[in-house]
C-alpha cells in the first residue's frame, strides 16, 4: 500500500466515519422528535376510526347503528401490493377486529417492534399481537432475528391451521374419521417468524439460501406496514396511495426508457464504428500480409 492509500484510508475514512456516526444519531433524534408530532394525530385516527368520537359535520343515516370506519386496517393492508398477497380468504374475519397498529423504536436491542390491537373477537384471547425485528445495525439494517407473540387461538379457530378428516377404510375396526392438522398459507404466519437455528454450521447452502430469502420477504413485510401503511393508512384505504404509487413507477419506466433508448444509441454507434471496422479490415486483407512478431491474443473466460 502506499502512503497516499493509508492516509486516506486511516485518517479521511475515520473523519467520514464520525461524521456519519453523527449523522445516524441526528437522524434518529430528528425522526423521534416527528414521531411525538405525529401521534396526536395518529390517536385522532383511532378514535374517528373506531367510533370513539363523531366528526362535526357528517351526516350520519338514521338507521345507522355502525360506529367509524368499518374494516378500516383490512381494507387498507389489503390494499398494498406486498401485504394483500401475504392475506388469505380465511384471515379476513379475523382482520375485522383489527383496531389500530402501531410502531416503536427499540434501543436495546437496536430495532423496531409492531403492536397490532385488537377488539375482543371469537377467534384468539390476545388483545395486542406483537412483531419485534432485532438488528445487528439499525442504521445499516442487517436483520439478526424477527420475534412475533404466540397467539392463543381458540379451540378450532386457528386460521393458520386446516383440518382434514378422512374417512376410514372399509372393514376397518375404527370407525371414527381420521382427523389431520396441516399448516396453510396466512397473515397470521407473521406472528411466527423464520428463525436461524443455533447451530448454522450444520445447514448446507441451499437451506441457508432458502432462509435468508425467508427472512428478508418477512422483514419486507414489517418494514412496509411501518413505513406505508401506518403513516398513509387513510390513503391506503381510498386507495390514493395506490394511485401514487403507480405514478412513481410510471415515472421510473420512463426514465428506464430513456436509459434505454440511450443504450439503444450509443449500441448503434459502435454497430457503425464497428462496420467501418470491418470495411478498413477487408482493405488490409485484401493487402499483402506482412508477418509481425508477438504473442496473438487469447480471449480469457472468468
Amino acid at each position: 500500500q502506499t502512503l497516499e492509500l493509508t492516509f486516506i484510508r486511516v485518517i479521511l475514512q475515520s473523519q467520514h466515519d464520525e461524521i456519519e456516526t453523527k449523522f445516524f444519531e441526528e437522524r434518529a433524534a430528528l425522526e423521534a422528535k416527528y414521531q411525538k408530532l405525529y401521534e396526536p394525530l395518529y390517536a385522532k385516527r383511532y378514535d374517528i376510526v373506531n367510533g370513539v368520537v363523531e366528526v362535526d359535520g357528517v351526516a350520519k343515516e338514521p338507521t345507522s347503528e355502525t360506529k367509524g370506519v368499518p374494516d378500516f386496517w383490512l381494507t387498507a393492508l389489503k390494499t398494498n401490493d406486498v401485504l394483500t398477497e401475504e392475506i388469505q380468504e380465511r384471515d379476513e374475519p379475523v382482520l375485522k377486529y383489527l383496531k389500530d397498529i402501531k410502531w416503536s423504536r427499540i434501543d436495546d436491542p437496536k430495532g423496531f417492534k409492531l403492536e397490532f390491537f385488537f377488539d375482543t373477537n371469537p377467534f384468539f384471547k390476545n388483545s395486542v399481537l406483537t412483531k419485534s425485528y432485532h438488528m445487528v445495525d439499525e442504521d445499516d439494517p442487517i436483520l439478526e432475528k424477527a420475534i412475533g407473540t404466540e397467539i392463543e387461538w381458540y379451540p378450532g379457530k386457528n386460521v393458520t391451521q386446516k383440518i382434514l378428516k378422512k374417512k376410514p377404510k372399509k372393514g376397518s375396526k375404527n370407525t371414527k374419521p381420521i382427523t389431520k392438522t396441516e399448516e396453510c398459507e396466512s397473515f397470521f404466519n407473521f406472528f411466527s417468524p423464520p428463525q436461524v437455528p443455533d447451530d448454522d454450521e450444520d445447514i448446507d447452502e441451499e437451506a441457508a439460501d432458502e432462509l435468508q430469502g425467508q427472512m428478508e420477504h418477512d422483514y419486507d413485510i414489517g418494514s412496509t406496514i411501518r413505513d406505508k401503511i401506518i403513516p398513509h393508512a387513510v390513503s391506503w384505504f381510498t386507495g390514493e396511495a395506490v394511485q401514487a404509487e403507480d405514478f412513481d413507477d410510471m415515472e421510473d419506466g420512463d426514465e428506464d426508457d430513456d436509459d434505454e433508448d440511450d443504450d439503444d444509441e450509443e449500441d448503434d454507434e459502435e454497430d457503425e464504428d464497428e462496420d467501418e471496422d470491418d470495411d478498413e479490415d477487408e482493405e488490409e486483407l485484401s493487402k499483402p500480409t506482412k508477418k509481425v512478431a508477438g504473442k496473438p491474443k487469447v480471449q480469457t473466460l472468468h
